[in-house]
């Protein structure tokens, strides 16, 4: 059975995960900021307090998190750090993979249909994670200060194509006018998707889906 202890050490670990507190976490979920509160998992007469099915079920769709993923920091001694189930292994040998610029990436001959990479002109660069476990990884360099304050120019950012995205995932996507940038994906239905510009003083974008060449998920980055 799931103690009342284990559920609430759960989210304290997912916030952990996603460099949240509980009352971060909460809000990104689009619950009151207080709802995960230490002082909240008690009742004034002791009794204890759960959180419900439909705030855990938020917690998940905010985070990407999946049901087996929070099971697995209910067990004892989880570590928030640790590799979840789903997930794939991050190592600490590295391997070469390719590089490109932003500029570059806008045009022809760099990558498939899928937007893995393809053709010459790539340059490589170190990834602190075995390539093999990362099939298809590569690397693109942030040119100016279009991507500040969170990246900034040189930053060199890890992307991962074919990968599953998320709300709220940091994404790079390529329309197929070849213009490519960086952006968090706040919503993808079958016609659209909406991004928020990682600079504020650049405005949000909401492209059809028909014009997007490919969109892959941002894995790490070098900063």
């Amino acid at each position: 059975m799931l103690s009342h202890e284990q559920i609430w050490e759960a989210i304290d670990r997912l916030a952990e995960r996603h460099d949240l507190t509980p009352s971060g976490l909460a809000r990104r979920a689009g619950l009151d900021p207080t709802s995960f509160n230490k002082s909240k998992r008690l009742s004034a007469d002791g009794r204890l307090r759960w959180p419900s099915t439909e705030s855990i079920a938020k917690v998940l769709d905010a985070t990407g998190a999946s049901m087996e993923q929070f099971l697995a920091f209910m067990r004892p001694g989880a570590d928030s750090s640790a590799e979840l189930p789903g997930e794939r292994a991050k190592l600490p040998h590295g391997g070469a993979i390719p590089l490109l610029g932003f500029a570059q990436a806008g045009a022809g001959g760099f990558f498939d249909d899928g937007g893995f990479p393809a053709g010459q002109g790539w340059d490589v660069v170190e990834f602190p994670a075995a390539a093999s476990q990362k099939s298809g990884v590569y690397a693109l360099e942030v040119q100016g200060e279009s991507m500040m304050p969170l990246y900034r120019d040189g930053d060199v950012l890890i992307v991962e194509p074919g990968a599953q995205v998320r709300r709220n995932d940091r994404v790079v996507v390529r329309t197929r006018e070849g213009e490519v940038m960086a952006k968090v994906l706040l919503r993808q239905s079958p016609r659209s998707i909406e991004l928020m510009s990682l600079n504020p003083e650049h405005p949000n974008r909401t492209l059809d889906l028909s014009d997007v060449e490919w969109i892959a998920r941002i894995i790490w980055a070098s900063q």
